[in-house]
Parts: structure tokens; C-alpha cells; sequence
């Protein structure tokens, strides 16, 4: 379980585009505990790069959209509508905004230090892959 270090900063300060940065990292640390695994690396890597890409990110913004808070959804949103500099590599603009919405209420309830709300909303997004690893 990633640590907490409880900063004196108020996540409701900041940029959406700067949430879904700390977000992004959190996101992908938790994706990488939950594979870890005896394998090889670069096995580890493509497992991990399949889950933290923008399309499946993509298709967790619908799952968790229910279940949001006003304020979760109030940064869920100004994250995908962001203008951020860059686009991920072959992903639609699209995609690619969602999942910067994503990230960005990632980074948002993991600065207020709700490990609870984050692993609740982490696990609704690994229900997302679960289930197109079935399809």
C-alpha cells in the first residue's frame, strides 16, 4: 500500500492538470502493486502500460462517475477539460482528456489523504479491466 505524506497543500488549489500529474503516479504505483508478481520486467511493464493506458482509463471515467461525490465529479470533469500541451501517443484526444480526468481525481482524494475513497475507486477501475480481460 503506497504511503501517505500529508502535505500542507490543499488539493482544492490546485490545477486540475497538476492533480492528474501526482494522480497519474498514484494510479500507476497501485496498478503495479496489484500485478506484482515473480515475473520478468518487461512481462510486468506491458501488464501495467495495458491497465495506465488513456483508452482504459477512458472507460473507467464512465464507471466511476456514479459513484462520485459533487466534489469528486467537480475534478473528475475539470480534469478531462483541461488543456493540457500534449496528447498521449496513438490514443484519441478523447481518451486521452478522460483519463486526464481520471487521474486528475486520483490525485485529488489521494492529497486529502482518503486511502479508504481511493482503494474504493481504485478497484471499481480494475473491475473495468477484469472484465474486457474476459471479452
Amino acid at each position: 500500500m503506497i504511503g501517505l505524506n500529508k502535505s500542507d497543500t490543499d488539493p482544492n488549489m490546485l490545477s486540475p492538470l497538476v492533480l492528474a500529474y501526482i494522480g497519474d503516479a498514484v494510479f500507476e504505483l497501485l496498478v503495479r502493486e496489484r500485478i506484482l508478481k515473480n515475473e520478468a520486467v518487461n512481462k510486468l511493464n506491458r501488464k501495467a502500460s495495458g491497465i495506465v493506458k488513456a483508452s482504459s482509463q477512458s472507460k473507467m471515467y464512465d464507471v466511476l462517475l456514479p459513484i462520485l461525490d459533487e466534489r469528486e465529479l467537480s475534478v473528475l470533469k475539470r480534469g478531462r477539460n483541461a488543456k493540457s500541451n500534449t496528447k498521449a501517443k496513438n490514443q484519441s484526444i478523447i481518451d486521452y482528456r478522460r483519463a486526464t480526468g481520471v487521474e486528475a481525481l486520483f490525485g485529488y482524494v489521494y492529497l486529502n489523504g482518503d486511502m479508504q475513497r481511493l482503494m474504493l475507486l481504485f478497484e471499481k477501475c480494475i473491475e473495468v479491466v477484469n472484465e474486457s480481460q474476459k471479452k
